[in-house]
């Protein structure tokens, strides 16, 4: 990493930033208005390109992938580095900024060259979204009543930007719409939930390696996950309807959504999928060969301590005769 990447403020995912004083103290909803405008004419066109650290969500790394013509395997080794997401051990990926001038690889003087298919973070900013989420509660009759879930907005107003010097106003439900954030929400919020589940637990829990490695393919590179579907002996543990397996060989977009209940399943005992029945019978079946392999030993085990023991006391008596002789 160059010197410039490493004393620069660092923005991280959707807007919000490790300094919280560029950010607005202010509760906003999608009726809530924003004068803001962002256009080649104004002072600082793509000063916030540069200095930056672009988390990469899968729809993200699709998207590019797709307007960009080339494998995930090269997209990732040519414009990506590693992190990890949310300050949990959950690996992702990052866009790489270019050395000789810390931006984005994609920004140009006029402007951004995948613009209509630019990541998650660009779009949200200047605003940013924030979840509330309440525990769960019991009623009088101690069953559990449904989490409730509240997003609220914010602005991040960073001094040379001067994009709020424009006249453009607009509520920022109509900016999310210009942007085209609704659809990356609804495109992400299964993957961020897994984030965030994680996050939850701590640092007392850890993935394992295995783990870790699953969640990165299948977060970053589908042509493997879905190699990983069809060419493995997924199809015969897992219970798919015909159509469901039809949409994941030919619809990428439906493979990454699936990625993310799988995800769920094998890393949080998620119950998003079906495990064939004859597969729970033979596991059971492996359980109790285990268990009664397992039994088997211990007996044995016993035996041969006490045919020990036995042996032991004969030893010691033997020599306590010899000695009174």
């Amino acid at each position: 990493m160059s010197d410039a990447n490493k004393t620069v403020k660092e923005k991280v995912i959707f807007g919000k930033e490790k300094n919280p004083s560029s950010i607005e103290p202010k509760k906003l909803t999608l009726n809530s208005y924003l004068k803001f405008r962002c256009h080649p004419g104004v002072r600082c066109f793509t000063a916030c390109c540069g200095g930056i650290k672009i988390v990469l969500t899968p729809y993200d790394i699709l998207q590019l992938c797709k307007r960009l013509e080339i494998p995930a395997h090269e997209f990732l080794h040519t414009y990506t580095i590693p992190t990890y997401l949310e300050k949990t051990d959950m690996p992702g990926v990052m866009l790489k900024l270019r050395e000789e001038d810390n931006k984005c690889p994609f920004v140009t003087p006029e402007g951004c060259t995948v613009y209509t298919d630019r990541p998650t973070a660009c779009r949200y900013y200047p605003v940013g979204m924030a979840d509330f989420h309440e525990g769960g509660s019991r009623d009088g009759e101690g069953n559990e009543q449904a989490v409730h879930e509240e997003n609220f907005f914010f602005i991040v107003r960073e001094d040379h930007c001067k994009g709020f010097e424009e006249d453009k106003e607009w509520t920022i439900g109509e900016w999310r719409a210009d942007q085209g954030v609704d659809l990356r929400d609804e495109m992400n919020r299964e993957w961020l939930r897994l984030v965030m589940r994680r996050k939850s637990f701590g640092q007392q829990a850890t993935l394992s390696e295995q783990a870790k490695r699953m969640f990165f393919m299948a977060s970053t590179d589908l042509a493997t996950f879905r190699r990983f579907i069809f060419e493995s002996s997924f199809l015969d543990i897992y219970e798919l309807d015909e159509e469901t397996i039809r949409s994941l060989k030919e619809d990428d977009v439906a493979l990454m959504l699936f990625s993310f209940k799988y995800l769920a399943a094998t890393l949080f005992g998620v119950q998003t999928l079906k495990i064939k029945e004859e597969k729970i019978r033979e596991k059971v079946a492996q359980l109790k060969t285990r268990q009664g392999d397992a039994v088997e030993q211990s007996i044995r085990e016993y035996e041969e301590l006490k045919a020990e023991v036995e042996a032991g006391k004969k030893r010691i008596e033997g020599e306590d005769s010899t000695g009174d002789r």
